[in-house]
């Protein structure tokens, strides 16, 4: 399959716009065997995919042993990204150090097998570590050191992600951009777009709640994020149905039903959605089986939203889902 390509920022690299979120088959999403992770993976690549986002505590290094492994065995070389920070503990601004960074970082060089990190995002600092520019410096002196390609961020907020891209050397932010978390596009898009900065939009399917599947009824493993994190016990709560209250995000899907196009799955839908903002340079899906992957490939195929439905679309956040978000993140 030939998925639709786009340049990756000021990296001079072109990656797939729809691309591969690692986090399902490191950990956290429940059980995902290593043959079904494995297969997951291939399955993405098999489908055309050229990004692959990941991160050092997905599973304490699963994750990203498993991109290794997988690619180890294949001819094609897509776009790794991982990220570093999360395995601070506690996890404070002061831990920001380059010291601790680089010592992730190597460690992510020795579970992904390579001798350079194509890029490394901090991964969801506190808001204070953005105005240490100390910090940034030292991103700036691994990649003088080889070690990585490239640097950017993984944030909470839209605060955090104009702040970071105040940085030049910054080459990618990753923010939740979904029908269920709007505000990325009112400002921030515009001024990544400026500086040439790769937005990669990440929790895209607000974790399953917006593939149209999930009821009332639903329930979840215990070392699943959507059962132990509804409240932001582990982590912020935006992780976690984009922090959307479960029943008001039950009506917005119902509300949204009917717009999703014929023969495109709500999944499908919700992705194309985040397709048709230009600034959006690749969006990470997560799976946990091949079918997942490969039908998360299949989104690139739909055609354009017309004006109405994005239209209706806003219409869905504005009354239902912005009260709840629109004002924290």
């Amino acid at each position: 399959m030939t998925l639709s390509t786009t340049r990756f920022g000021k990296t001079g690299r072109n990656t797939t716009r729809i691309g591969f979120g690692a986090w399902a088959i490191g950990g956290s999403w429940g059980d995902v065997s290593e043959a079904d992770a494995r297969a997951t993976l291939e399955a993405a690549l098999d489908a055309g995919m050229t990004f692959i986002d990941t991160a050092d505590v997905y599973g304490d290094g699963r994750s990203e042993r498993i991109i290794r492994d997988v690619l180890k065995t294949r001819t094609d070389k897509p776009f790794v990204a991982t990220k570093a920070g999360r395995r601070l503990n506690p996890h404070i601004a002061a831990g920001y150090t380059p010291a601790n960074i680089e010592a992730f970082i190597d460690r992510s060089l020795t579970n992904l097998g390579v001798d350079c990190l194509d890029l490394v995002q901090l991964h969801c600092p506190p808001t204070e570590a953005y105005y240490t520019p100390a910090l940034f410096d030292g991103m700036e002196a691994l990649k003088q050191q080889g070690k990585i390609a490239q640097w950017g961020v993984s944030v909470e907020k839209v605060e955090e992600a104009l702040k970071a891209i105040e940085y030049p050397g910054c080459a990618s932010v990753q923010i939740i951009y979904n029908i269920f978390r709007q505000r990325p596009e009112t400002l921030f898009f515009r001024e990544a777009q400026a500086r040439g900065v790769a937005v990669i939009a990440r929790v895209p399917l607000a974790s399953g709640m917006l593939t149209g599947k999930l009821t009332a009824a639903s329930t979840f493993a215990a070392d699943d994020h959507r059962a132990f994190n509804r409240h932001g016990e582990a982590f912020d709560m935006g992780e976690t149905f984009s922090g959307v209250p479960y029943d008001v995000a039950l009506q917005a899907v119902e509300e949204l039903r009917p717009l999703v196009p014929q023969g495109a799955t709500m999944a499908q839908f919700a992705l194309r959605w985040i397709l048709m903002q230009d600034a959006v340079t690749v969006v990470i899906p997560g799976a946990r089986t091949p079918a997942q992957s490969a039908a998360n490939a299949g989104a690139d195929a739909l055609a354009p939203l017309p004006a109405e439905t994005m239209a209706a679309c806003r219409d869905v956040y504005e009354r239902l889902i912005a009260p709840h978000v629109h004002h924290r993140w």
